[in-house]
Formats: C-alpha cells, sequence, structure tokens
C-alpha cells in the first residue's frame, strides 16, 4: 500500500513539474510582429498605381490606332519627314491636306521650326456641314486664317500642352487638361463641341503634332 502512495506521488509531482515548464515555455513566446509585412504590402501597391502623365516621348491617345502601324504614314515614318509632308502620308489626316494643298501653306509648315500643331482628323472635317466646308475649301483668306489658328509657336510637350497659346494667326487658343486629356471649349470651335485631343504627341521633323476631333474657329469667325 505505501508503495502504490508513493508511486503516485511521484506521478503527480512529475507531472506538475512538466505543466509549468510547458507553461513557461509557452509565455515566452512573443506574438508575431505584421506590422513590417503591412508597410511592405502598403508600399508596393502605392508603387504598382499607373502615373496620370504619359510618355514625354511616346503619343498617346484611343485615336492613334487610326495611325499605320509601318511606313512614311507611322509614327516613326512621320519623325523624318515635315510636317506637312508627314501628314500627307498619314490617311488619318488626308483632308487636312487637301485643305493645306488649298491655302497653299504647305510650303510654310514644312519650313517653319519648331511648331505645335492642333491637327483635325478626317472626321472633324466631316462634322462641318458640307456647303460651309467647301465654301471654306474656295476662300484662301478664310482657310488660311482657320489653318494658321490651329498652329501655335513652339513644341508644346503634354505637359506644356495646357493653357493659352498665341497662334500663327496671331490670336490664341486656349487648351484646357492634363496627363493624357486635353480638351478645347465648345465656343472655339466651328461646330460648337468641345475638341478633344484624340492622339497626341506625334513627332515630325519640325513639329509636334496633336491629332484633335474637331475643326478650330478663330475668334471673329
Amino acid at each position: 500500500m505505501k508503495n502504490n502512495l508513493l508511486t503516485r506521488g511521484v506521478l503527480i509531482t512529475a507531472a506538475s513539474t512538466l505543466a509549468i515548464t510547458l507553461s513557461a515555455c509557452g509565455g515566452s513566446e512573443e506574438p508575431a510582429d505584421t506590422s513590417a509585412a503591412a508597410d511592405t504590402s502598403t508600399s508596393e501597391m502605392e508603387t504598382s498605381e499607373p502615373s496620370a502623365e504619359p510618355m514625354s516621348d511616346e503619343p498617346f491617345g484611343a485615336g492613334c490606332s487610326a495611325v499605320p502601324a509601318e511606313g512614311e504614314g507611322s509614327f516613326t515614318g512621320m519623325t523624318d519627314d515635315p510636317v506637312a509632308t508627314a501628314a500627307s502620308n498619314n490617311p488619318a489626316l488626308s483632308t487636312l491636306v487637301a485643305a493645306v494643298t488649298a491655302a497653299n501653306l504647305g510650303d510654310t509648315l514644312n519650313t517653319t521650326d519648331d511648331i505645335t500643331v492642333l491637327a483635325p482628323a478626317n472626321p472633324a472635317f466631316e462634322a462641318v456641314p458640307a456647303d460651309a466646308l467647301n465654301g471654306l475649301l474656295a476662300d484662301t483668306p478664310a482657310l488660311t486664317t482657320v489653318l494658321t489658328h490651329h498652329v501655335i509657336p513652339g513644341r508644346l510637350t503634354p505637359e506644356e500642352l495646357a493653357g493659352t497659346h498665341k497662334t500663327l494667326n496671331n490670336d490664341e487658343v486656349t487648351i484646357e487638361g492634363e496627363g493624357e486629356n486635353f480638351s478645347i471649349a465648345m465656343d472655339g470651335t466651328v461646330v460648337a463641341m468641345e475638341a478633344s485631343v484624340i492622339c497626341g504627341n506625334v513627332q515630325t521633323a519640325n513639329a509636334t503634332v496633336y491629332i484633335i476631333d474637331q475643326v478650330l474657329k478663330p475668334a471673329g469667325m
């Protein structure tokens, strides 16, 4: 009987000692620090957000898909030619080229250094009523006024495009926006609809071109 009690006492004492030891070991562990992981995750999310600014050396805009991918009318092909010649190789600007030819402005545009051209795409001219457009094309002084209103001295980068700029017509054009979204108010267009840049920062040998979806109206017309 004494032996049994002794044995049970030894076992109880050993179990108690083991429990205390395990409890002490468990209590010494500290919770994992998750703040560093959270900070890293937040940093990665912030870094992965796309920039609102366009690449300053590349064209941008949904309308750029109308520009040929290869040949003289492509973005690469246009960089070697002065602006009127470059536009003549681009089917998206064929009506503008016809207007420039009618106004005898091709040589002027090709030989003027460092200009920015707001170039109406073909649908911009199609939005003008046919009789009004035909009348304009037949009136060289009026056509010259309209076309030179689309030309700004100096090559404007996308970061410089927004603002009020003097044109070759000696009047002003005001462009609003930032990043890849630029517009000209509806009172500045022939058909009283807001104009937007649909393909911007197109480079030619002597000009930076911003293709727009409306024909602009000079002051007083």
